[in-house]
C-alpha cells in the first residue's frame, strides 16, 4: 500500500500509511526513510518516524509531491534487524508497584502476567516521548490496559510499564501514566555514548525477568544490553 502524502507546512512534509502497525509498514518507512535521505541529504533537518507516519522537516520551503509521485520506491530494498536485545527486568512490588493491582484488573495471577510480558520479542519502531523512549509493537493483548486516569508525578528511569496497547521502558525520571509492573538496572539513554541509544528501529527487545539480588548486582557492576 501506497502513503499518502500531506504538506503540513512549507518546510514539513508528512508520509501516513492507512495500514495496521506491522513489520512490513515498518519495513516500509525505512525504506523510504533511505530513499529521501539519498536524494535530499542536504536539504532535511530531521526525519521522524511514527507508528503509521513518517514527517521531514526541511531547511526550506520543499514540495516533494511530485517526486515522490515520479518515482518508484523499492519497498521491499530494507530487510529489518535480526538483532535482539535481552533487557533484564525485576518483576516484583518493590520494583513494579502496579503489577499487583494490574493482575488483579485483569482477573490473573502476576506470574501469569510476568509470563504473558516477558514471552514476546518486540519491535521497536522509533523512539520519541522522552531521549531513549522505544515504542514497542507486540504487547500481548491480554495485557492491554486503559492509562491511569491520574498520571505520575515521577516514574523512576528504567520502570517497565504498560499503557494502551504498548509497553515501554522509561529511560529517565519523568511524569508518566502508564501501569509499571517492573523495572530495568540498565541504562536506555548516556548522552556521553555515540549513538546515546544502544538500539534501533528494526530491533527486538526481550524482556528477561530477574530477582532482586540479580538487579542489586547489575545496579552496583553496570553493563551494557547484550544482543543475539
Amino acid at each position: 500500500m501506497m502513503p499518502s502524502y500531506f504538506q503540513i507546512t512549507p518546510t514539513l512534509s508528512e508520509f501516513h500509511w492507512d495500514m495496521e502497525v506491522s513489520d512490513e509498514l515498518l519495513q516500509r518507512q525505512l525504506a523510504l526513510k533511505v530513499k529521501l535521505e539519498e536524494k535530499f541529504q542536504q536539504e532535511i533537518i530531521d526525519i521522524r518516524i511514527g507508528f503509521k507516519s513518517l514527517g521531514i522537516s526541511w531547511k526550506k520551503e520543499m514540495l516533494i509531491d511530485r517526486w515522490f509521485e515520479k518515482n518508484e520506491i523499492d519497498f521491499q530494498s530494507i530487510t529489518l534487524s535480526s538483532k535482539i536485545w535481552k533487557i533484564p527486568v525485576c518483576y516484583d512490588e518493590a520494583h513494579g508497584k502496579d503489577l499487583l493491582s494490574l493482575a488483579s484488573s485483569k482477573n490473573i495471577e502476576p506470574q501469569k502476567l510476568i509470563h504473558l510480558h516477558s514471552t514476546p520479542e518486540y519491535r521497536i519502531h522509533f523512539f520519541g516521548f522522552l531521549p531513549g523512549f522505544m515504542y514497542l509493537e507486540g504487547l500481548n493483548p491480554l495485557l492491554h490496559s486503559p492509562r491511569k486516569k491520574i498520571p505520575e508525578l515521577s516514574i523512576e528511569p528504567g520502570s517497565v510499564a504498560i499503557g494502551g496497547s504498548q509497553t515501554g521502558i522509561y529511560p529517565s525520571a519523568s511524569p508518566g501514566g502508564w501501569h509499571i509492573i517492573g523495572q530495568t538496572p540498565i541504562s536506555l539513554f548516556d548522552p556521553t555514548a555515540f549513538p546515546p541509544v544502544f538500539a534501533s528501529p528494526g530491533d527486538k527487545i526481550k524482556f528477561i525477568s530477574i530477582d532482586k539480588e540479580e538487579f542489586n548486582e547489575l545496579k552496583r557492576n553496570p553493563s551494557k544490553p547484550s544482543y543475539q
